[in-house]
Order: C-alpha cells, then structure tokens, then sequence
C-alpha cells in the first residue's frame, strides 16, 4: 500500500520527510483551522431551523441532539488544538470532528417525518465543509466518506420517500459530491506535497551550498595565509642579502680595528710609542668605529624595518598609523629585492597622512602588487621602474597607484587578472592568487575598490581608493 502511495505521489519514501509533511500540512495555519471549526459548530446547530422547517413536532429533539453534538464533540476537540500535546493528534481529531456529525445527520433525518427527501442537500454541506475548510488528507477523507455514506444508506434503508426514485437521487447527488471532494483534496495535497519536496530540495541546496561557501572561505583564508608566508619568504631572502653587505663591511672593520688596536698596545707597552704613530692609530681606529656604527645602523635599520612590516603581515589587528613613514618602512623591506633584479622604485606620498585600517592587510596588497610586476611585467631579466603614488582623495578617501613600464597585460586577459587562479605563468610556479588576494583584501577587508588599466608595451597601473577610517561594514569583513 505504501509502495502504490509513494508512485502517486501521496507519500515519500522517507517516513521523517513524511512525518515532517503531515505536521506541516494538518498544523499550517491552525488559528484559521480552529475558527473554521467553530464556524462549523454553530452552522451545525443553525440547521435546527431547517428542521423546524421540515418537522416541528420534532424539531426540539433535533436541536438537543444539535447542541450535544457541539457541545461534547465539536468544541472540545476544536480547544483541544490549543494544546501541543494534542497537536500530533491533529489528523484523527479533524476525523472524529468530522465523523461525529456527519454520521448523527443521518439519524436527525431518520427521526424527521419528512427528513430524507431533503438529506442530500444537508450532506452535501457537511461535505463540502470538511473538504474545503478542514486539512484532511486523502485517506482520512477517503475514511470518511465511506464510514458517513454507510450510515447514510442505513438509515435512509429505514425511511420511506414520498416519490419514487428519490432514494437513488440522493444517493447520486452525495456520491457525485464525494467524488468531487475527493478529487479536489486530492489535488490540494499533491500541490502541497510538490511544494514540500521543492522547499526540501532548496532547503538541502541551500545547506549544500552554505557548506561550500564555509569550506571555500576556509580554503581562502589557508590561501591567504600561505601568500603571506611566501611574501614574507621572499622578503626574508631580500632582507637578508641586502643585511649580508653591512654585516660583512662591520665584521671586516671591526677585525681590522682590533689589528690596529694590538699594534697600538704593542707600542705603547714597548715605550716606544711615537707621536706620529699613536696620531695616525688614533685616526684609524676613529675611522673603524664611524664604518662600524654606520654598517651596524644599516643593518639594525633593515631589521627594524622587516621587523615592522613581517608584525603588520602576520597581525590582523586595524590600528592608526602614519602612511609615510609606514610605506617607507615596507619600501625598505622589498628594496633589496627589487634592486637585487635590477628595478628602480619610486615613492611619493604627501606627509601627515593618517588612516585607520588594517596595516596586515595593506602591505599584503603592495607586496603582491610589486611582486607580480616583477614576476609578470619584466620577464627575461628586464628592468624598470615601480612607481608608487598616494595622495588623498577627498576628505574621507585616500588613492593609491601603483604602476610600473614592464610588458603590461594582453586585452583579452584584463578582465580575468583577479579571477582566482589565473596565470599565465603556471609552468614557472605561479598560482594565479597574487591578484585574486589583492581585490579580495582591497574590497572586502579594506572597504575600496581597485581599477586596473594596462596594455601590451604599456606597462600596468592599479588605481586603489580607500577610505581614510575604516567603517563598521569594512570592520565586520575584516576577516576574510
């Protein structure tokens, strides 16, 4: 029975989808259920005139019998609804509800003189009431039609009709109402049951389709952190060999300060220390200590810097800084690199300029920026020129270009540059994620927007404007 179901369509295969679609279906909208119920009630007991009409020698009986069908019956189980523990009962409480006075119809009409000739009309009410206003489904209606047209034909076997062949009318009449009644309950619970599996299938999508978006932000954040660590790699090895040179000049100094410092303390414990010899030692050892300090400044200043810029990369925290002295900082971090290939970079940015956002988040923008123009702008060992440029924009905003004179980027690339793993350089280790990360921070992280113009033999330009404070919708993306 349940297979033959399931290929009409009047249940799933599943009995949690079907359990789920049944408590939807008898309890969605149980307020307008519950009015309709007792709208029932009190047209069940106003047909009592019609009774009058019919019978009045009987018609207080009627109305008793009327009464106590609503008031035992109808109205408990209409009230019972307003408890959730008689909720999950909900399908057999309309059943009993709608049982109970079709069946007691039947027997008002036996006990009225003239009541079956004029029964077909008050059935065909009942039914209408039950298939129309009441959420029966197919086989509870199915129930009830069988259970009330057997007490129908019943009791009409006990009453005699004034013309021939009324019998065979009413029951025609009430059967034909059946038969439409149940075609249109029928029909409203396929409907019903579409729309369940539809709302289930988007419901499932949707879950889907979260989950994916969770992963991929997951995968996206892995991904960034990984661009991260390859930046702060290369401006490791940058730093590094650019360190090596002052390293190597105060090691050397200083092994020749000690030398001319054992010569002078040599003389001087021989006593035959000449005024000539201690002027010209002196000077050395002055000479030493000025090429040492320097050397050493060099090389604590490239620290610093690195230092500096490696916190900001790794730290996701938005603070307010001061943007010169801040890009000076990270220009000396990526120097070493892009002087060891040969570039020549440029820095104009007005004074006093001070911005609140993310300090991480920028550095990995210009970072990206300059190494994608080294990787992609100047291939075979060319060199040229990375300008950089910030001025304000407005009181509110602030433009950043970055711009160099390398091969620039083919018309029918332009639109794919920030598209995630897009290269043209797979074969040589590039992952197509520089760009991707750079529009992803810029317009997520940082609230701007960046615009791109480039050409064959026209090198490229990256314009990026951002708002000088942060506000609360770029705070709460902050951590993509």
């Amino acid at each position: 029975m349940y297979t033959f179901l399931t290929r009409l369509g009047l249940r799933f295969e599943q009995n949690a989808d079907e359990d789920r679609f049944v408590e939807r279906f008898t309890l969605d909208d149980l307020g307008r259920t519950r009015a309709a119920m007792v709208l029932g009630a009190f047209v069940y007991c106003a047909f009592a005139v019609w009774d009058w009409i019919l019978d009045p020698t009987i018609w207080t009986t009627t109305l008793a019998i009327r009464l106590a069908v609503a008031a035992l019956v109808l109205l408990p189980l209409t009230a019972a609804l307003t408890r959730p523990s008689a909720q999950r009962w909900a399908e057999p409480i309309y059943l009993a509800y709608c049982l109970v006075p079709g069946c007691v119809l039947s027997l008002i009409y036996l006990l009225l003189e003239p009541g079956f000739d004029h029964a077909a009309a008050g059935m065909i009410i009942v039914i209408l009431f039950v298939s129309t206003l009441l959420p029966l489904r197919l086989p509870s209606l199915i129930a009830f039609c069988v259970v009330t047209w057997i007490v129908f034909a019943a009791c009409e076997s006990f009453a005699t009709h004034e013309r021939a062949g009324l019998r065979f009318v009413n029951n025609f009449e009430i059967g034909m109402a059946y038969a439409l009644s149940l075609y249109a309950v029928g029909a409203r619970e396929l409907r019903a049951r579409r729309q369940f599996r539809t709302e289930q299938a988007l419901r499932r999508e949707t879950l889907r389709s979260e989950e994916a978006l969770r992963e991929l932000r997951e995968a996206q954040a892995h991904l960034v952190q990984a661009e991260k660590l390859a930046s702060l790699g290369q401006l490791v090895a940058g730093v590094a060999h650019e360190i090596n040179t002052p390293i190597g000049l105060a090691l050397t100094t200083s092994t020749a300060i000690d030398g001319d410092l054992k010569r002078l303390v040599r003389s001087i414990e021989s006593g035959q220390l000449r005024r000539s010899e201690l002027t010209q030692g002196i000077a050395r050892l002055s000479e030493g200590m000025r090429l040492l300090f320097a050397n050493l400044t060099r090389a604590a200043d490239l620290v610093h810097s690195f230092k500096q810029v490696a916190i900001d990369q790794a730290n996701e925290e938005r603070r307010r800084f001061e943007l010169r002295g801040w890009l000076l900082e990270l220009m000396s971090t990526l120097e070493p690199l892009l002087r060891r290939k040969g570039h020549d970079v440029r820095l104009s940015c007005e004074a006093g300029i001070v911005i609140d956002s993310y300090p991480g988040a920028l550095a990995q923008i210009l970072s990206n920026l300059a190494l994608n123009a080294v990787i992609h702008g100047f291939p075979g060992g060319r060199t040229g020129v990375l300008d950089l440029t910030v001025s304000r924009l407005g009181a509110r905003d602030l433009r950043i270009v970055f711009a160099d004179n390398g091969a620039g980027i083919p018309a029918e690339n332009l639109r794919k540059v920030f598209d995630p793993f897009f290269t043209t350089r797979r074969d040589q280790g590039s992952t197509g994620l520089g760009l991707h990360i750079v529009f992803n921070l810029v317009v997520s992280t940082l609230g701007g927007q960046i615009e791109l113009e480039s050409g064959p033999d026209r090198g490229t330009r990256f314009t990026i404007d951002l708002p000088l404070t942060l506000g609360a919708a770029g705070e709460a993306l902050a951590t993509v």
